[in-house]
């Protein structure tokens, strides 16, 4: 969980860096909002994803940036101090929100390759030899 509101807080600090009409009021705020859209990620987010799943599958999955576009919108009216000016900016935050969590995500994820080794089967044990 800590790598994940890691993950988030770097990607949310980007988007605010990087997108015109996401703004922050100070560093609590911002962390707030990490904690808020984390939060909201892990608890709504499935939720949505289930309601949505025509819409995305219709959308070729172009709807979730909306879907992460709204919850950015929420997190911006529960935090007070994180200010996202309209539904466009909220899609570009979205969009580097999205991108960041994936990259960063897949850098952090460890993938060892396992190898599988076939061994002979051993013969059967008889437990009770006929005499």
């Amino acid at each position: 969980m800590f790598t994940r509101i890691l993950i988030t807080g770097i990607a949310v600090f980007l988007a605010i860096s990087i997108v015109p009409g996401i703004e922050v009021t100070s560093l609590s705020a911002g962390f707030a909002a990490v904690l808020v859209l984390t939060l909201l990620n892990v608890l709504l987010r499935p939720i949505l994803l289930v309601l949505a799943f025509p819409l995305i599958v219709l959308t070729l999955g172009l709807f979730l940036i909306v879907l992460n576009a709204l919850l950015l919108e929420l997190t911006a009216y529960l935090v007070k101090g994180f200010i996202v000016t309209g539904f466009w900016p909220a899609v570009g935050g979205s969009i580097v929100i999205s991108v960041v969590t994936g990259v960063l995500t897949f850098l952090g994820t460890d993938r060892r390759i396992v190898e599988v080794r076939s061994t002979e089967p051993r013969q059967p044990k008889i437990i009770n030899p006929p005499e």
